[in-house]
């Protein structure tokens, strides 16, 4: 081997250890998150936060279980299970069940989806035993288990360059009356010094572990706390002021934190589910972040008057660390207000059994005769029914078993930038082959520009009303009513409760120009409908539908023209009264 040659190659894998160099030094160059006034910043400058909290984990919400009105709290679920199946195949369910909820590949498929932080919320449980199960009065065992399942969601967050905000959602004693978002019997918190102790050694504890940690976001200390202080006494009977324990456990969390960490942002909320602050200012730390929830309320800059102050009063950035729990419409209304007033925001949920998620469960016919029996309405099922719709339960919450809801990750980010549409599906009309689009798969877009419907959201927290967007409840998150359909020919879904001067887009490609007919296909809930079309800008006449209740009829119109590529249909509906299930496209 010549010199040169000897040169040249030397001087490859200089040039390629440089670039390894550069790539693994780039994964860390964004430093610490932390506060700059009202901004949240790393090394590069000012981040917006775009999370998902990943609720139904390792602390279960009846409600996410399809389980509302029926258990409690996570402990009234798991006290259930273990009455149908015992304790041993009860721990072999929940093993599973965190084994399979968050893995690699949920954390690089929120990645890839635009989120760049992940809200765990946390259940002390897993980390330290209760009080009353110390084996000495005062001190604290520590569970590595708990810590090693944060490790890996952290591993993977790294990998994807996204930060991970710890968030302690269930306390030790429990942190207020709602018992089924912090897993209490009864609230043990507030009153209790040793209940106090834990929590405040807890922080510690994670911060003493994570203080080098720059993918860790910060130090979410206490969600939701929702407790009556103004009736409070303290240990020696003195009367507080308003949100004055509250106020106090912060500062004791933050002192603790302090003594093992001064890097990591710590977050506060309010009293009163996050949003009750009195009490609570002025702030006691130079890199503090104040939270805030919003759900069903309406989407103007009223409604984050006081936080909005807040924010300019004592000089520190605001995070929306929880909300959702509605339309496709709500969401993408609340995420563009926080945007415009540089709020960055978490959502809620990312997987759950039921709708208005980023990944639904599916049910199975074993854990539904569960549900039945638990309500009340059904047998008691078999130890080895239940067994098996356990099991297969925790294996359909991986995430290739479960349901991307792409209309709801759309809605959350492009449909915030642009009023621009886009197909729901890739519908190609091929010149010999029909096409079919089921009804409910519309365009993807906002309301009045994808679709248009007359009740799209819930405000009920603002306008004392229930609003319901989407009746059904299933398939979709968007405005427009879906529910099961018996079409055997669809997808088994199909709108209703369909109005006068509500519309649906519909946008397909098609391989040829030519004449073509669409059917439609129909079933009367109250006596004959109407509608028309307006195909790529043209509007046809007004079209009856079927008056039968009992069969799928199909409308027939007959001489469209499309063009070859991008055609559009708008099915706009004179008079409601029937369900559609599908549209179909042939010559």
């Amino acid at each position: 081997m010549t010199t040169n040659v000897i040169f040249k190659y030397m001087r490859l894998n200089f040039l390629f250890l440089i670039c390894i160099i550069f790539s693994i030094s780039s994964i860390d160059a964004k430093g610490f998150l932390r506060t700059n006034g009202t901004k949240i910043v790393n090394d590069n400058g000012e981040v917006l936060l775009r999370g998902i909290g990943l609720g139904g984990w390792v602390l279960q919400e009846p409600y996410m279980l399809q389980l509302s009105g029926d258990a409690k709290n996570q402990t009234d679920i798991r006290r259930r299970i273990y009455d149908l199946i015992g304790e041993e195949k009860t721990s072999e369910f929940y093993a599973a069940w965190i084994k399979n909820g968050v893995r690699k590949a949920d954390i690089d498929s929120l990645a890839k989806w635009g989120f760049n932080s992940i809200r765990l919320p946390m259940h002390y449980n897993l980390y330290t035993l209760p009080i009353e199960k110390e084996p000495k009065k005062g001190e604290d065992t520590w569970l590595e288990s708990g810590f090693l399942l944060t490790d890996s969601i952290l591993s993977w967050c790294k990998a994807n360059e996204m930060y991970l905000i710890l968030d302690l959602h269930a306390a030790p004693g429990g942190q207020g009356n709602d018992l089924a978002i912090s897993d209490a019997s009864d609230v043990k918190l507030w009153n209790s010094a040793q209940n106090k102790a834990k929590t405040v050694a807890l922080w510690k504890k994670l911060a003493e572990r994570y203080k080098n940690e720059e993918w860790i976001g910060g130090y979410d200390i206490l969600n939701e706390p929702n407790w009556g202080f103004q009736d409070s006494e303290d240990l020696n009977g003195n009367r507080e002021e308003l949100n004055a324990p509250l106020r106090q456990l912060y500062i004791d969390i933050t002192k603790a934190i302090r003594e093992v960490d001064r890097k990591h942002f710590i977050v506060i909320s309010g009293n009163a589910w996050g949003n009750n602050y009195k009490g609570i200012f002025p702030l006691w730390d130079d890199n503090m972040v104040i939270s805030f929830h919003k759900y069903w309320t309406y989407n103007n800059d009223q409604s984050i008057a006081n936080f909005l102050e807040y924010r300019k009063q004592y000089n520190a950035p605001l995070w929306m660390s929880e909300s959702g729990e509605n339309s496709n419409t709500w969401h993408t209304n609340a995420i563009k207000l926080f945007e415009h007033n540089d709020i960055g925001w978490c959502w809620w949920t990312y997987k759950k059994m039921g709708f208005n998620c980023v990944m639904e469960i599916p049910t199975n016919p074993e854990y539904e005769k569960m549900k039945a029996f638990w309500k009340g309405e059904g047998a008691r099922p078999t130890p080895e029914e239940a067994y098996k719709g356990l099991m297969q339960l925790a294996d359909d919450y991986k995430v290739e078993n479960t349901h991307f809801k792409r209309d709801y990750v759309d809605a959350l980010f492009r449909q915030v930038k642009t009023t621009a549409t886009k197909p729901f599906h890739n519908f190609f009309l091929k010149e010999k082959m029909p096409l079919v689009i089921n009804a409910t798969d519309f365009d993807l877009g906002r309301n009045g520009y994808a679709y248009f419907d007359k009740d799209t959201a819930d405000y009920w927290v603002s306008s004392g009303v229930k609003g319901f967007g989407n009746k059904g409840r299933v398939y979709r998150n968007d405005g427009v009513d879906i529910m099961p359909s018996d079409d055997s020919s669809s997808n088994g879904y199909c709108i209703f409760s369909i109005e006068a001067d509500e519309w649906l887009q519909y946008t397909f490609s098609a391989r040829k120009q030519g004449s073509y007919k669409i059917n439609i296909s129909t079933k009367a809930v109250d006596g004959e409908g109407s509608l028309y079309l307006i195909i790529n800008g043209r509007k046809t006449p007004i079209f009856k539908t079927s008056g039968s209740t009992t069969d799928w009829s199909v409308l027939e119109v007959r001489y469209i023209n499309l063009k070859k590529g991008i055609n559009t249909i708008k099915v706009h509906f004179v008079k409601g009264g029937f369900k559609m299930s599908k549209i179909e496209i042939k010559r």
